[in-house]
Formats: structure tokens, sequence, C-alpha cells
């Protein structure tokens, strides 16, 4: 266990140390080509360095509720099961029945670890899936994305979810082990049914001009029948009260929404990978199907998030699109070539990603 960091600080290491590692990235981007050798040799040793520092770091973190909020709860279900206690699924089996036998066979923070280790791995794997040359760069930008710190160490079933579903989408054309992927999220976190069948609809219907302007007509629909739909959600069950998706809400020093109304902050926010996304598919003729799919599965789960955004539940629909911010804008320029000299470009992506969340983290979270 991780002990020997101020509680209160420990965020702080977290997001300053992935700043040196971005940092430590520049150096090298800053003077190799993209096809150079000795890019191998980085993908392997910085890729592996980060993947292992990233597991221990955030599964060996203690127990604690002030600083990671619901980590608590999980201990407290844990401790429940370990004594005898019957399995509260909640609708989400899966990660229930995963916690249920994890207590009978392991300790305390050998479950947090393998949360961990379910979390990180995947976006990991998906992304040398992805990107066999270039993998780290993909790694590090959803390390470096706006919730992926929350999701590790409070919205841990919800963030073990998003990496099964990120995984299964990097099996796209592959569909037994795409589906295998996609319904283990589902019964991590039945929220993850919102993507799925957005995916779905966007390999059925590949139309991608009608999802940008369903993106663009679901700001008009919230603002001026915002009521309506944030009654029709909660009618399908999603206005209960359930602490395990306020991740955003109760968490601020990783990130929340801090009032309610319709954020024009994190609408702004949002429309980051879709102005890329845009750029890619019309002025770039960007014609992989994987990634519009992806895109198109993006402007979906985010359509919905806005026609709620007033709701104090909207943060369980905010990360069901963006926790497929880095793939949408990096996606592209780690498959293709765009530019000259487009390493060093991606180079500066990565910063402004970065600073980003910094941004909306440090300076106003």
């Amino acid at each position: 266990m991780i002990d020997f960091i101020p509680l209160e600080h420990y965020f702080d290491f977290f997001i300053y140390g992935v700043m040196l590692l971005l940092i430590f990235t520049l150096l090298h981007i800053t003077v190799l080509d993209i096809n150079d050798e000795k890019i191998k040799f980085f993908n392997l040793a910085l890729g592996g360095f980060t993947l292992v520092l990233l597991l221990l770091y955030i599964g060996l973190r203690p127990v604690s509720g002030r600083y990671f909020t619901d980590m608590k709860t999980y201990a407290y279900i844990f401790d429940s099961y370990r004594v005898g206690g019957e399995i509260r699924g909640e609708g989400d089996l899966g990660f229930a029945y995963f916690t249920y036998y994890s207590a009978k066979l392991i300790t305390r923070d050998a479950y947090f670890f393998v949360c961990a280790v379910l979390y990180i791995v995947p976006l990991f794997w998906a992304s040398k899936r992805w990107f066999p040359n270039h993998y780290f760069f993909a790694f590090l930008m959803l390390i470096c994305s706006f919730s992926f710190y929350t999701y590790g160490v409070n919205g841990i079933r919800n963030g073990i979810a998003t990496s099964f579903v990120i995984l299964g989408l990097s099996y796209d054309k592959k569909y037994i082990s795409m589906a295998f992927w996609f319904m283990l999220g589902v019964l991590f976190h039945k929220t993850m049914l919102l993507p799925v069948a957005v995916f779905v609809i966007a390999s059925i219907y590949k139309n991608i001009k009608a999802y940008f302007i369903f993106w663009v007509l679901s700001i008009i629909l919230s603002s001026t029948m915002g009521g309506i739909w944030i009654a029709l959600f909660t009618s399908l069950g999603f206005g209960d009260n359930d602490r395990m998706g306020s991740y955003l809400t109760d968490a601020p020093d990783t990130g929340k929404f801090s009032s309610v109304g319709f954020r024009w902050d994190f609408l702004i926010y949002s429309a980051i990978p879709i102005i890329m996304g845009y750029i890619y598919v019309y002025k770039m003729d960007y014609k992989d199907s994987t990634y519009h799919k992806i895109l198109s599965t993006y402007l979906l789960s985010n359509a919905f998030w806005i026609m709620i955004i007033r709701a104090n539940f909207s943060n369980r629909f905010a990360y069901l699109s963006w926790f497929l911010m880095a793939v949408v804008i990096f996606y592209p320029v780690l498959k293709t070539l765009f530019w000259k000299d487009q390493f060093k470009k991606i180079g500066y992506m990565m910063v402004a990603y970065y600073m980003i969340t910094y941004i909306l983290l440090i300076i106003l979270g």
C-alpha cells in the first residue's frame, strides 16, 4: 500500500507526474521522426513503465472516503461480503459477483489492485491494438483525460465498464470479441447500454452527417424543452439515487459539476472532439469506417447528455461520451499521415489536451 504520500496531495502527485511524463515525451517528439526505429523502443520502454507505475499508484492507494469518495463504499460492500452478506447487484450483476467472489478469495487491498488492473490494462491493450507502433502516445492521452483519475479512484465500477467498452471498440469487425467486451461492460455498469446501443446504431446507419446535425439539434432541444427530456429519462430510471455514479459531483478536487443549469463551459468542452472530428471527416476526407462509428457514438451519446444537462443526475450521462474523447481526437493522427512534421503537431495537440484537463481540474476545479 502506498501510504507515504499525503492523501490531500495524492491527486497533485498524479497530475504533475503526468505533466513530467508529457514533457519527457515531447523532448523525443521534437527530435524524432514518426517512423524512426527509436520510437518502437520508446513505446516499449515508456509504455511498460507508465502502465506499471499507474497500476501501483492507483491500485495500492489507501482506502479513504474523504479523498477517494466512493472507494469507502466499495470497501464497505467488500467487507460485508467477506462476513457473509448477500449480493447487492442493483442491476450491475457483473461487478457485484466480481466483488462478491473477490471478498471470498483475496484481501481488500488486493481487490482494489485488481480493480485498477481491470480499469487500466484494457486501455493499454486497446491502444496497442489500434496503434501498434505508437500506442504509448494514445495511452498517455487516455491518462490525460479529464475524468481518468476520478474513475480510477472513485467511480470504480463505471470506470472499469468504460474501459471494457473501449477495448471492445478496438475489436471492430471481430464481432464475437467485441460483443464479449461490450457485454462485460454492460454487466459491470448498466449505463454502458447507451454507448453500446449507439455504436450498434452507428454501425447500421452510417450517415455521419445526420449525427452531426442531431448533436446541434440537441442543443436547441435542451434549451427549449429541457424539462421534457429530464422527465423522460427520469421515468426510464436514470434519476434514482445512486451514489456510485456521483463522481463528478462529489469530488471537488478531481473535477465536478459545480453548479446546475445549462453548462455552457462543459458544452464547449464536449465540442472540442466534435470540431476535430468534423475537420478529419470533412476537411481531410478521412474515411476510416471504425473512426466514423466511434465519432458517431460520441456525437449521439453526448447529444443525449446535452438534452438533460440541467438535471442533477446529468453527470451520469456526461462520461458516457467523454470517455471516448481522447480516441476521437487522436485516432486519425496516429493512424494516418496528414501534415508535414505531423509528429511535432501531435505533440502540440497532446500539450493542448493536457492543458484543458489541467485548467478544468487545477485552475477551475
